[in-house]
């Protein structure tokens, strides 16, 4: 039974490869290749806001970033998949697509996901971009439990911008190093953004806007060839949507837009739902819902997000980080040196993140603020009791450790 269930599997994966690059060739439409260990999804989204007012575009759905998701979005705009019968009927659309002419989007936002080494080659041996964004990597990325190193990583990255066209474009972060450096593997024109002075789109005067003591989002300026235009976001938090936006107006300016344009757009971007969004919570507080995924990094920029935030306590609520391999325990303690400075409460999901527990002991956090659960389902009504009017509390993990649960327990509906 195990068998056959891979070699369906395997011939899914096929004849969804085939039918992706034979739609391709068909109806050519333009591909932007979004990839990073930080941010992807993000980026992604405010590309598709920056670009739908002006070209017709179709993006992929949620986390359609693999050797499955990437081709069914190339197929069509499915939102999700579900059955036998969901299969019959993609397949069957798709034949039908490809044997008449039918309306078909003029740009592709792609995600590209390097789960282990190999992945981005078979990706782009579907899709080539013409435009590749890499949104960060960092010095301990996601995945990397499955590469000899951070390294390793980064070179798999760099394979979407070494396969651009002299005509297309290598859309860089500036701040982060290792994604400035891929700057030497691609032929494409090269754009950068970021926050530092050598930033061809360069963020600047980046706050968060309050209202009263609640967050209402966050603002800047977005500065290009001597212009400026400021960009509000309302409901998005922390300079990982800051990045995004940036991203998406290089994307936007690669295209002929002007930042007049990008800016008024913008106006429209959300951040994806678990990505650093406020919502209210039970008792008259509040969550920084980051919950759908974690590494290093980004857990490092949430905490940083609202270290500044005023809040009569903060709890922060911390999932196991996975696939760190070799660099768990190392990459667990030292989100645990973060937590007494900035949090009263922390409150650790999974095997891994007592490692964050213990650091924060260490460091000098009272015992007594410290709970560890094995499961968001056991942590879920602790969580709840805890709660206190007027707290403000962070809620990050990987996504395999489910706080989306906890989420839902402790939401003001």
């Amino acid at each position: 039974m195990l068998m056959n269930k891979e070699k369906l599997q395997q011939y899914l994966q096929t004849t969804l490869r085939l039918l992706a690059m034979w739609t391709l060739r068909k109806y050519q439409p333009g591909v932007i290749g979004v990839t990073g260990s930080v941010g992807k999804t993000s980026s992604k989204e405010a590309i598709y806001t920056v670009l739908k007012k002006h070209r017709n575009v179709r993006k992929s759905s949620g986390n359609f970033n693999n050797e499955i998701g990437l081709p069914l979005t190339i197929l069509g705009d499915w939102q999700i998949i579900s059955g036998k019968l969901f299969w019959i009927k993609a397949i069957a659309v798709s034949v039908l697509h490809l044997i008449f002419r039918m309306r078909y989007p003029e740009l592709l936002v792609l995600e590209y996901a390097a789960d282990k080494p190999g992945d981005i080659k078979y990706l782009l041996d579907i899709a080539r971009p013409q435009i590749g964004v890499v949104t960060t990597v960092g010095n301990m990325p996601v995945h990397v439990e499955f590469y000899s190193g951070p390294e390793a990583v980064a070179r798999e990255k760099s394979k979407i911008i070494e396969a651009l066209s002299v005509t297309g474009f290598a859309i860089l972060n500036y701040d982060d190093e290792i994604v400035l450096n891929m700057k030497e593997r691609t032929r494409a024109h090269i754009m950068t953004f970021g926050f530092g002075e050598g930033a061809q789109v360069q963020m600047t005067n980046y706050e968060t806007r309050m209202e009263g003591e609640r967050p209402a989002g966050i603002a800047f300026k977005l500065n290009y060839g001597g212009s400026f235009v400021p960009i509000r976001l309302d409901g998005c938090f922390g300079k990982a949507q800051a990045y995004a936006a940036a991203a998406a107006a290089c994307v936007g300016i690669a295209f002929g837009l002007n930042l007049v344009k990008i800016a008024e757009a913008l106006w429209d971007y959300s951040a994806p739902p678990g990505r650093g969004k406020i919502i209210s919570g039970i008792k008259h507080s509040y969550i920084l819902d980051d919950s759908y995924n974690a590494s290093p990094l980004s857990v490092e920029a949430a905490i940083h997000t609202i270290r500044s935030w005023p809040a009569k306590r903060k709890v922060a609520v911390l999932g196991d980080m996975l696939e760190l391999g070799k660099y768990t325990v190392e990459a667990h303690e030292g989100i645990g040196k973060l937590i007494p400075d900035n949090f009263d409460i922390l409150v650790t999901v999974g095997s891994r993140a007592k490692f964050i527990g213990e650091s924060a002991k260490a460091e000098g956090m009272n015992l007594k603020n410290i709970y560890s659960f094995d499961t968001a389902e056991e942590a879920a009504p602790e969580v709840q009791k805890l709660i206190r009017k007027g707290d403000l509390i962070l809620v990050k993990g990987s996504h395999g450790i489910r706080l989306d649960k906890i989420v839902e327990e402790i939401q003001q509906f």
